[in-house]
């Protein structure tokens, strides 16, 4: 006995351009949840460079205590490590590395911390923008 042509149909399965369809719909999906992971994951490392530079801070004073004095320009960051009391993070989120001078252009009692932003580039807007200590 044959089945009725419905019947056969429904059990053909999908047809290509159902696939198609659910194919698109999950790209987009995916895509709307792409741009937003990356806009987060720039806005986490601008906090995390923030983070860092508070944290640099605190080392550079501890120093300052030991020493009686901030590092030079010159001597850098570096310093810090060798002295012992602290090991910072030296290298930003983008893997640049942090920007020290003393006397400070911003802060020219004491020192200026810095980082380019993703772009390593002084200046810049967004993500790109520097991140100076307070």
């Amino acid at each position: 006995m044959k089945a009725p042509r419905s019947a056969r149909a429904a059990s053909r399965g999908m047809t290509l351009i159902e696939i198609l369809v659910v194919i698109t719909i999950l790209g987009i999906i995916a895509a709307a949840v792409a741009v937003n992971v990356v806009g987060q994951l720039d806005e986490a490392k601008v906090k995390q460079a923030k983070t860092d530079l508070h944290t640099l801070e605190n080392c550079l004073d501890l120093y300052k205590i030991d020493k009686g004095r901030y590092p030079s320009t010159e001597e850098g960051l570096q310093a810090v490590v060798t002295a012992g009391k602290c090991k910072p993070q030296l290298k930003d989120p983008w893997g640049h590395s942090y920007v020290y001078l003393f006397p400070g252009q911003v802060h020219p009692e004491s020192f200026d911390l810095k980082s380019y932003g993703a772009d390593g580039q002084a200046g810049g807007d967004g993500v790109n923008a520097d991140i100076v200590n307070p």
